[in-house]
């Protein structure tokens, strides 16, 4: 249950980039593959941590989720942006 907790989480996370230039690595497709892959690494951290079983859940588990969902946007976004800078230098 805590896994869907922290997919859950990075995705509706991930409806915010709407606000947000479109520069991701890999298009809107790669903005979510990026926020739940970090959501579920942190979540998974987070709850490790805590001793938690999978099958367990309460309010930490969407708060350990929210980190890594931001980290992994921002990585998709940063991977994005040097991509096409690139390609404006190679143009010019």
């Amino acid at each position: 249950m805590a896994a869907l907790v922290w997919f859950t989480t990075g995705v509706a996370l991930w409806h915010f980039t709407v606000f947000i230039p479109d520069r991701f690595w890999g298009g809107i497709v790669g903005a979510l593959l990026g926020a739940a892959a970090g959501a579920m690494i942190t979540g998974a951290i987070g709850h490790l941590l805590t001793g938690m079983g999978i099958g367990e859940t309460d309010l930490t588990t969407v708060l350990w989720a929210m980190p890594g969902t931001l980290l992994g946007l921002g990585a998709m976004f940063a991977l994005g942006s040097r991509q096409e800078e690139r390609a404006a230098a190679e143009a010019a």
